[in-house]
C-alpha cells in the first residue's frame, strides 16, 4: 500500500510549468502541470546531458529540456525519437487539489543518479 506525502496545492505549480521538490538523498524531483491540469513527476535530470527538466517548457504531455531541446514524455520519462534515453518517473496523485508523491519513492527511487558537474577550465599560464 502506498504512503503519500503532501507536496503542494495544484495551484502552486504554474500552468505549463513546474515545481522542484528537494529530497534528503538524491536529486530533486520535478512536478509538472500541463494546460489540462494533469500533474506528472520526474527526476529533475534530462537523460541526455543532465539538464534541469524543471526549467524546461511543458507542452501537452512532454517537457523540452532547456539545454538541447530533447522532448521527454511526462507520463513515461522516455525521450522522443530519434533521441534515446529515459529519466525516472515518480508516482503522483491529486486529491481535492492537493498534490501527493509516493513517500517510499521519494526516499529511495533513483537516489544514486547525479547531475553531471562541469569543473573549472584548465588554462595554461599566459606569459
Amino acid at each position: 500500500m502506498n504512503q503519500w506525502t503532501a507536496i503542494c496545492h495544484i495551484d502552486d505549480i504554474p500552468v505549463l510549468g513546474s515545481r522542484r521538490v528537494s529530497r534528503a538523498q538524491g536529486m530533486d524531483v520535478a512536478i509538472f502541470r500541463n494546460d489540462k491540469d494533469e500533474v506528472f513527476a520526474l527526476l529533475d535530470r534530462c537523460p541526455h546531458k543532465g539538464g534541469p527538466l524543471s526549467q524546461g517548457i511543458v507542452f501537452g504531455t512532454s517537457v523540452a529540456c532547456p539545454l538541447h531541446n530533447w522532448n521527454i514524455g511526462l507520463c513515461t520519462g522516455q525521450a522522443a525519437a530519434p533521441d534515446e534515453g529515459c529519466t525516472p518517473k515518480f508516482a503522483v496523485k491529486v486529491e481535492a487539489g492537493q498534490v501527493y508523491l509516493d513517500s517510499t519513492e521519494l526516499a529511495s527511487h533513483a537516489t544514486a543518479q547525479t547531475r553531471p558537474v562541469a569543473g573549472p577550465a584548465k588554462h595554461s599560464a599566459c606569459t
